[in-house]
Order: C-alpha cells, then sequence, then structure tokens
C-alpha cells in the first residue's frame, strides 16, 4: 500500500472510532449503563460502561477488510473473526447482567479454539508436537485475553496498551524488509489509529469505559496478532511488546496464589493500581506506560553492540525496562490521591 493508501486508512479509522464512540457515549448516557463505583473501583463518580460497542466492530471490521484486501479471506480468518463477534455479544450481556465465571471462560475457549485455526503454522516453530503447540496456544491466548481485561482498570491504559503493540506490529513490517509481515502491519497501523479515537474519549479524566465488551475482544484479536507474529517467526517481537501487562498481571495472580487468595476475584494490586492508590494521576501512569512501551519496541529494533546484540540480550533488557516501570509505580511515593479515579 501507499504512503497515501495508509494515511487515509488510518485517518478513516481514527476519525470513525472517534465520532462512533460519542454515538455510543451519548447512548450510555440515555440509558443510564453505568460503572458505579465501590470499594475495589479506581473511579469515585458513575462513568457510562461500554465504550467496545464503539471499538469491537471498528476493530473486527478492519481486520476482516485488511484480510480480504490482501487476499487471506479463507475460512479460518472468517471464523476466527466470527468467533470475535460472538465474545463480543456474551460480553456485553456481561456487561449489563453479570453471567457466570463458567459461562465466560466457556465462550472465550470455545473462541480461542475457533481463532487457532487462524494461525498460519505452529506458533513453537516445531519444538513440540504440533497438537501440544496448540493446546499452549490455547490456554496462553485464553490467559492473554483474561489479563488484558484484568488490567484495564484506569483512564487509558487499554487504548495505550493496544495501541502500543499495533505500533510495534507496524514497524515491524516497515523494518523487517520481508512482504510476510506486510498485512500484519496494515492491522497493526489499524489498531493504532482506532485506539488514539477512543483515548480522546477514554484519556484522563475518562468519559467512558471500554467495558467487558471492549476489553476482552481487543485483548482476543491483539493476542491472535501476536501469536500470528510468533508463527510467522517474529516470537521474540510477540513476546516483547506486550511485557508491561504479560509481566504485571502474571506476577500479580502468582502473589495472590501464594497468598492463597481468591485470584479469580476483583483486587487492586497490580503495580498500576497502586500507583493510582498512592496518589499518581491515571494520566501519568498511562504515559509511563506508553514511555516504557516505545522504549520496549525500541529495544526490539535498535542494533545492540558487539556481543550483546542477540536475543537473549534483547529479552534481558526488556525485562529490565519492564521492573523499572513497576518499581516506579509500585514505590511511587504517597501522595493525594487522584480525585478522578477510573475503572
Amino acid at each position: 500500500m501507499s504512503f497515501a493508501a495508509l494515511a487515509g486508512f488510518s485517518g478513516g479509522l481514527l476519525v470513525a472510532a472517534l465520532l462512533l464512540t460519542g454515538a455510543v457515549l451519548r447512548y450510555l448516557r440515555h440509558k443510564a449503563i453505568l460503572d458505579m463505583p465501590n470499594h475495589r473501583s479506581s473511579h469515585a463518580v458513575p462513568t457510562p460502561r461500554g465504550g467496545g460497542l464503539a471499538v469491537t466492530p471498528l476493530v473486527l471490521l478492519m481486520v476482516g477488510g485488511v484480510t480480504i484486501w490482501f487476499g487471506d479471506a479463507g475460512w479460518p480468518r472468517g471464523l476466527m473473526l466470527a468467533a470475535g463477534v460472538g465474545l463480543a455479544a456474551i460480553c456485553w450481556m456481561d456487561d449489563r447482567h453479570d453471567l457466570s465465571a463458567r459461562l465466560r471462560f466457556g465462550f472465550q475457549f470455545i473462541a480461542v479454539i475457533c481463532g487457532v485455526t487462524a494461525l498460519d503454522g505452529p506458533v513453537l516453530q516445531g519444538l513440540v508436537p504440533v497438537w501440544l503447540d496448540h493446546v499452549f496456544v490455547v490456554l496462553a491466548w485464553v490467559w492473554f485475553v483474561n489479563l488484558f481485561n484484568f488490567m484495564d482498570g484506569i483512564d487509558g491504559i487499554s487504548g495505550v496498551e493496544a495501541g502500543s503493540i499495533g505500533a510495534g506490529v507496524f514497524v515491524l513490517s516497515l523494518l523487517a524488509f520481508t512482504p510476510a509481515f506486510i498485512d500484519l502491519g496494515v492491522i497493526g497501523l489499524g489498531i493504532v489509529a482506532i485506539m488514539l479515537g477512543f483515548l480522546i474519549w477514554n484519556w484522563h479524566p475518562a468519559k467512558l469505559f471500554l467495558g467487558d465488551v471492549g476489553s476482552i475482544p481487543l485483548g482476543y484479536v491483539l493476542g491472535w496478532l501476536l501469536l500470528e507474529m510468533a508463527a510467522r517467526g517474529a516470537w521474540m517481537p510477540a513476546l516483547i511488546f506486550p511485557a508491561y501487562y504479560l509481566f504485571d498481571a502474571t506476577s500479580t495472580l502468582l502473589r495472590r496464589a501464594l497468598r492463597g487468595e481468591k485470584i479469580w476475584q476483583a483486587h487492586r494490586q497490580h503495580a498500576y493500581q497502586v500507583a493510582t492508590a498512592r496518589g499518581m494521576s491515571h494520566g501519568v501512569v498511562s504515559f509511563l506506560i506508553l514511555l516504557a512501551n516505545l522504549i520496549l519496541i525500541a529495544i526490539v529494533f535498535t542494533p545492540l553492540p558487539g556481543a550483546i546484540d542477540g536475543v537473549i540480550a534483547r529479552l534481558g533488557l526488556a525485562l529490565i525496562a519492564v521492573l523499572l516501570l513497576v518499581g516506579v509505580l509500585r514505590f511511587w511515593p504517597v501522595g493525594r490521591a487522584d480525585q478522578y479515579m477510573d475503572e
């Protein structure tokens, strides 16, 4: 695609996300579909929940459109997108009526199993039998869907994370010097544009939240995008781009499990939640995460000197960057609690 085509593509998606999110916000206010604060919330006032009604359709349609444009519109990709639509429908029902965890997880596993058919090859590059590769992918993908939902807790954070992953994939497509990643790069650029349009409404103080109808399908699509990168050989960037979300969500879950806490219950123990509880503004937290994500992207693509220029070195530097961010968030000096708290 030419520069003009990419500019029109991304600009159109940004405007569409901006306008559609505004329309959804009016609908949510009219129907009084609000996220009410409680003792585990990070927001202080009732706020419309369901911004995913704008984001999710745009993301799924964009992926479908890019798929058709690049001639990949076989039944596996169509099945993956159809599963995403079904997952979004279940999540909207959950936003309105609080479905059981068993039902939610059941639909997530069904969607992910359908999505596995859309991957171009084994994610573990043939290191294990194909059936074991599929088992790993299903478990990892379901975990990613849920961790993305768990981490959707303050103004701007999910838009920043999704946009950062999309930007990383787009840069990969530019610098890989192979056509293997071009379609994924265009999808990444589309995600960046949609998230920018949404962030205009969701940046601190947020006028509306994604809700499960946004965060879970978004995690589903991003999970596919990262796994597809790994299946095409770019497994290192697929690990590094979402490294902060992977580390914060997983380490927090493990700590809670070791303390004997009920890990499925809502809490405020993620690093970003600790930071806002200690007085750091939601906008500052999201900006720091954005800065760390840009550093992670730079680690993937910046040539390193001599002997340290390798996969292990890059993974180590990514871990250091994430640990520094988590340290700043967890040990931020106690200050005045932010009066505008988010979901």
